[in-house]
C-alpha cells in the first residue's frame, strides 16, 4: 500500500523548541481478493467498511499553553500579564476580554516573557485570556484561561519621577524614579522590569538601584543630542513585597538638549566648554583651597539657582562659617559643591585655588554658563587631591559601564545582533511585538 509522505523536518530556531510530529503509516496484512464480476470501482482494504480508508488527519504542528494566570485563579494582582508558551508557531495572537466581552488592549513585554495589558486591570474583575498559535501547516490551536483579580489593596507604594514631563535635559542626565518605601532585593527585579524606557534614536542603557528606594537609568555613553525619551511605569497593582502593591501606572516624556560638556583641569585652573565635540569656550576658574579641595570625578548639574544664599554657620570649624549671597549657582554635589559667580576671587581665577570646594568663575562667565547649561549637563573635574564620593550627587557617570550594570536587579545581557531573524519573531497581532527602539529591558 502507499505510505503517506512524512513532513519535512523543521530547523531549530533560537526561540522555538522543535516538536517532533509525524504520521505513522498503518501496517497492511494483505489485500482482499476481488470478485470477478462485481462492478466495484475500487478495491476494499482489510478492516474497511467498504468506503475506502483515508489516512488519519495530521494533528496541528503548533501547540500553546497558558501558565499565568492559570485557569480559574482568584485574587490575581491587577498587574497580571499573560504568560504563555507556543511551539512550532509561525503566528501567535493574544486576546484578553473582560466579563462583558470588551477587548483589553496590550502588547508583548519588551523582554518577550509575557503579554502586558496596556494598563492595570480593574480590581475584583473577571477576565478571559485566549492565545491562538498557528503553525506553518495553517492549523490553529487555542488555549484559554479565565481568572479574577484581587480586591483593591490598602497598602500601596508610589513611584515618582524627579523629572517633569517635557523637560529638556543635559546629555549626562540620568532618569530618576523613587519609590515611597524601600524595596527588598528579592522584589527589585519585578519592579525594575515594569519600568520601560524607549528612546529615539535607540541607545543602550540600564537601570541601577542607586538606593533601596531610588532607581536610575543611564545610557552606556552620554545621550545623543535631541534624543526623545519615553518611560512607561507599569506598576499599578504590582506586588512590591511585604503585602504592598504599586499605586498606579505612570509615564514620563522628555527630550535631550544640545551636546554640552564641561571639563575642569586643576593643573591649568581652567574650564573648557565642549559643544558637539568642539571647544567653544575656555573659562578661568578657582577650585577648592588645599584644606577644602574640590572633588575629582564626573558629576552632573543637579539644580540651578539664579540667586541663593550659601549658609555654613553650623560648620564645626568657625573658620569655615559664612553666610554669602551668591548668583548663578549650579549644584554638582549634595555636599555643597557648586559652579557659581565669585567676583571676590576673580584675581585668583586661572591662577590658584581659594574656594571652599566650589568652582569659582567671574560674574560674566557664570551668567554665560547659567544660560547655556541644563540640569544634567556633565562636568568632569580632574587633578584635585580628593576623589568624588559615589552618591555625593548624581554620580552615575563616575562608574565604568562594567561597574554600573552590577547595580541592576536583572542581569545585564549585551544587545544581540540587530540583524532581524523573521523565524524568531512570531506575530502577536492584535498584540503587536514592541518597537525595536525599546531599551533597558531586560538589560535594564
Amino acid at each position: 500500500m502507499p505510505t503517506p509522505d512524512l513532513p519535512a523536518p523543521m530547523s531549530m530556531t533560537r526561540r522555538r523548541a522543535l516538536t517532533a510530529l509525524g504520521l505513522a503509516g498503518a501496517g497492511v496484512a494483505g489485500v482482499a481478493g476481488l470478485a470477478a464480476c462485481t462492478g466495484d470501482k475500487s478495491p476494499i482494504w482489510n478492516g474497511s467498511t467498504g468506503d475506502g480508508d483515508k489516512p488519519a488527519e495530521t494533528p496541528p504542528k503548533a501547540t500553546v499553553t497558558i501558565s499565568g494566570p492559570a485557569a480559574d485563579t482568584k485574587d490575581v494582582p491587577a498587574s497580571a500579564e499573560i504568560v504563555f508558551a507556543a511551539t512550532e508557531a509561525v503566528q501567535t495572537t493574544v486576546s484578553l476580554k473582560d466579563a462583558n466581552g470588551a477587548e483589553v488592549p496590550g502588547a508583548m513585554h519588551p523582554d518577550g516573557a509575557g503579554w502586558l495589558p496596556e494598563k492595570a486591570l480593574a480590581f475584583g474583575a473577571t477576565y478571559t485570556a485566549t492565545v491562538t498559535a498557528t503553525g506553518d501547516d495553517g492549523k490553529a490551536v487555542t488555549a484559554t484561561s479565565t481568572f479574577t483579580t484581587m480586591a483593591k489593596p490598602t497598602k500601596l507604594v508610589g513611584i515618582s519621577s524627579f523629572l517633569a514631563d517635557n523637560a529638556v535635559i543635559g546629555v549626562g542626565m540620568v532618569l530618576i524614579f523613587k519609590t515611597s518605601r524601600d524595596i527588598a532585593k528579592a522584589d527589585r527585579a519585578a519592579v525594575q522590569r515594569r519600568l520601560m524606557v524607549e528612546t529615539q534614536p535607540l541607545q543602550e542603557g540600564i537601570w541601577t538601584w542607586y538606593t533601596a528606594r531610588e532607581l536610575h537609568w543611564r545610557p552606556k555613553t552620554f545621550w545623543q543630542a535631541g534624543t526623545q525619551i519615553n518611560v512607561t511605569v507599569r506598576a499599578g497593582g504590582l506586588p512590591m513585597g511585604g503585602g504592598y502593591y504599586g499605586r498606579r501606572d505612570s509615564t514620563l516624556v522628555c527630550k535631550v538638549g544640545p551636546d554640552l560638556q564641561l571639563r575642569v583641569d586643576d593643573k591649568t585652573h581652567k574650564m573648557t566648554v565642549h559643544k558637539d565635540g568642539k571647544v567653544i569656550k575656555t573659562i578661568p576658574v578657582s577650585l577648592g583651597r588645599p584644606t577644602m579641595p574640590s572633588s575629582s570625578g564626573t558629576m552632573i548639574i543637579i539644580e540651578k539657582k539664579r540667586n541663593t544664599v550659601f549658609d555654613t554657620m553650623d560648620a564645626p570649624n568657625p573658620a569655615n562659617r559664612y553666610r554669602t549671597p551668591v548668583e548663578y549657582a549650579q549644584r554638582m554635589t549634595w555636599g555643597g559643591e557648586f559652579i557659581h559667580a565669585a567676583p571676590w576671587s576673580v584675581q585668583h581665577q586661572g591662577r590658584r585655588n581659594v574656594s571652599h570646594g566650589c568652582v569659582n568663575v567671574s560674574m560674566a562667565n557664570a551668567a554665560w554658563l547659567f544660560a547655556n547649561t541644563l540640569v544634567g549637563t556633565p562636568i568632569t573635574t580632574k587633578g584635585t587631591p580628593r576623589e568624588l564620593d559615589y552618591g555625593n550627587g548624581w554620580t552615575d557617570w563616575d562608574k565604568t559601564w562594567e561597574q554600573y550594570v552590577k547595580g541592576s536587579a536583572i542581569p545585564y545581557v549585551p544587545p544581540a545582533d540587530p540583524t532581524p531573524d523573521p523565524s524568531t519573531a512570531p506575530s502577536t497581532d492584535p498584540s503587536a511585538t514592541p518597537s525595536p527602539a525599546v531599551s533597558g529591558t531586560p538589560s535594564a
